[in-house]
């Protein structure tokens, strides 16, 4: 015998059976998930109570105060990168350059899109430390120096 399956509108005759029969057991359904997960199942279902505010410790993240003046200060950091911070936040202004190794001397390059840096300095800063672009570093006190040297021209030294 062959049963010829043709596509029809509306659910499947099984589908509406046992549909029906879950929704005419449906208490005794809940009665007994409620007994195996110790009413933990009927507890979910239940409307919760939106929690209040009440009692509760609200933060607003926002940007701090700004400082009354900028104290800007050359800082070369370990990993050898120069930049101009605020002394008294550690915002940091401006990225100078950094301090690479050259057939083993350490030398300054200056942050430029001729140096490959992406984020160029601004004219004024780079046409004011353009003469230290490519300068040695000497072993003993050099990056103080440089910091020194770098603030000075910028003025604020």
């Amino acid at each position: 015998m062959v049963e010829i399956i043709s596509k029809r509108d509306g659910p499947r005759r099984e589908d509406v059976q046992v549909k029906r029969l879950v929704e005419q057991n449906r208490a005794t359904i809940t009665r007994l998930a409620d007994q195996i997960s110790s009413g933990a199942y009927s507890a979910r279902k239940a409307p919760r109570e939106t929690p209040k505010a009440q009692g509760l410790i609200f933060h607003h993240i926002t940007v701090g105060a700004p400082a009354a003046e900028a104290d800007p200060h050359v800082r070369i950091s370990l990993n050898g990168r120069v930049i101009v911070v605020d002394q008294t936040s550690g915002r940091q202004f401006h990225h100078i350059g950094e301090i690479r190794s050259r057939n083993g001397a350490d030398v300054f390059v200056l942050a430029t899109r001729a140096n490959g840096f992406f984020s160029p300095l601004d004219d004024v800063i780079a046409k004011a430390l353009s003469e230290l672009d490519g300068m040695a570093i000497a072993g003993d006190g050099g990056e103080e120096q440089l910091a020194a040297t770098i603030g000075a021209r910028l003025g604020f030294a």
